[in-house]
């Protein structure tokens, strides 16, 4: 700690408070930061309620008149100023983040901290194609088609890619011209604060964008349920959707939301296998938490042996570490509680049948939030870590012997969010993917994602779509005014 409000965490200066208003505001009590990295201690949060809840929606909503109102071209400015300031600072983001979450500090240089600059610039850049749709009917009268912002607009992120995932919002949100207030999660919020700073540096007017830390149950319940709320979205578990769903139904407020998956990864006897065990050991990112991972492997039984064998040998080459190690492929867990959580799944799924092929256990040599890298056959379709998102490192492995039955296994489950096939045959690739049941369907790749392109999930797998247009729909009031001939 530097001082009473402000934390060294890998060198960097974070201030601990929430930031309202323009300012920095402090609360009566805090909240302990842990690393995963190492399990020490990295600051003392300030931890929201109701009050700072409130604070921040009149912030909010006292700036949304005026960034309503500036202009696009001026918006798109100051974006790309925040974007610029992500830049400069992306290593010291990319420290923070990796202390903060224990994701690998080699992913943050050179994959999310880019991700995070461009979710700002893309969004910035799209502003001049809104407000293009002229078009005459028969009659000749002229609709014209506006997209208004929508008001103060809460945004609650994950902790399993804190930044990429809070910025895939907020950049929209705030290109449309609306204030925001963002809660992230409690057990990732030092890149937040951070991002506070840029975007006051950058000329964003104060109250335009918020961030208040702390618990969902508090700052968060508090924030979902305001009547001065316009728009929420929201990144995370079905439960949690459950209950902000039921908070925002009494003032009809509009939600989006990007819920959990247990997505399929289909090996076909015609699959190329080294690229169907690059595909399926790609799973392990993030030591599995990731949303859409494909932890369900789903494979032909002509070729289930061979790529089985292949996989093991593969994933056990993997080398589990200090996330801060280039050389380190695969990270702790979060938190004590995510790893009790993911371990509880692993240990009952033994008990009733299941058989690890690799792992199965915690990584007792690193201690800590390490849990190995685990492979689970002799799984049955309604078993429960079939069913249930396990958000850690785990897959399951389960063969088919027909593409009517790879498909009733990869839909077999309440979730929709991805899926991914591997198969030399395009033909079979069409088929396939018609009848899938997913947000994004992935042929012989995986994570390959375009800001242009809509994300979302089917089903328990979210409501909604984000990306390109389809953020700007969420986050717009979309008017259609109709002119008589001649007016």
């Amino acid at each position: 700690m530097t001082s009473e409000h402000t934390a060294a965490v890998a060198g960097v200066a974070v201030d601990t408070r929430h930031w309202i208003g323009g300012a920095r505001v402090a609360s009566p009590t805090t909240f302990t930061d842990v690393s995963p990295v190492d399990g020490r201690a990295l600051a003392g949060v300030a931890r929201g309620s109701s009050f700072e809840a409130g604070a921040a929606v009149a912030a909010a909503k006292a700036a949304f008149p005026g960034w309503a109102a500036t202009p696009r071209a001026e918006r798109a400015r100051i974006l790309h100023g925040i974007a610029d300031g992500v830049q400069k600072r992306s290593e010291e983001l990319a420290q923070v983040e990796t202390l903060d979450n224990g994701a690998l500090l080699r992913s943050h240089r050179r994959g999310v901290m880019p991700r995070v600059a461009h979710n700002f610039r893309f969004f910035a850049d799209r502003l001049p194609t809104l407000g293009l749709d002229d078009f005459a009917t028969p009659a000749g009268a002229v609709n014209h088609v506006s997209w208004d912002p929508a008001g103060p607009c809460v945004l609650i992120t994950p902790w399993n890619a804190p930044l990429m995932l809070a910025t895939w919002k907020l950049a929209p949100a705030l290109a449309a011209g609306n204030t925001v207030i963002l809660k992230p999660a409690e057990w990732s919020p030092l890149t937040a604060s951070l991002l506070a700073d840029i975007a006051a540096d950058a000329g964003l007017p104060p109250g335009v964008l918020n961030v208040v830390q702390g618990y969902g149950a508090e700052a968060g319940a508090a924030l979902v349920s305001h009547p001065d709320v316009r728009r929420i979205g929201f990144t995370g578990s079905v439960p949690t959707a459950r209950r902000i769903a039921a908070s925002a139904a009494e003032h009809l407020t509009p939600l989006s939301l990007e819920l959990g998956g247990k997505s399929p990864l289909l090996v076909f006897a015609d699959a190329d296998l080294d690229l169907a065990v690059d595909l399926a050991v790609e799973q392990y990112d993030n030591a599995g938490q990731v949303c859409l991972a494909a932890t369900r492997l789903l494979v032909e039984e002509s070729v289930a042996s061979e790529f089985t064998s292949r996989f093991v040998a593969k994933a056990a080459r993997l080398r589990q570490g200090d996330p801060r190690d280039e050389a380190t492929d695969i990270g702790p867990l979060i938190h004590p509680a995510q790893l009790e959580k993911v371990d509880g799944f692993v240990r009952r799924a033994i008990t009733s049948g299941a058989q690890a092929l690799l792992g199965g256990t915690p990584n007792d040599g690193l201690g800590g939030t390490y849990y190995r890298p685990t492979l689970l056959v002799e799984v049955a379709q309604d078993s429960e870590i079939v069913q249930e998102e396990v958000f850690g490192p785990v897959l399951t492995l389960q063969t088919f012997a027909d593409e009517d039955e790879a498909l009733e296994l990869a839909n077999g489950t309440r979730f929709g969010l991805a899926a991914t096939v591997v198969t030399s045959d395009a033909e079979r690739a069409r088929r396939v993917t018609e009848r899938l049941v997913a947000g994004t369907v992935w042929v012989n790749c995986f994570f390959v994602r375009d800001l242009r392109a809509p994300f979302g999930g089917s089903r328990a797998s979210g409501i909604g779509r984000e990306g390109g247009t389809w953020s700007f729909d969420f986050f717009c009031d979309v008017k259609n005014t109709v002119t008589a001939p001649g007016s």
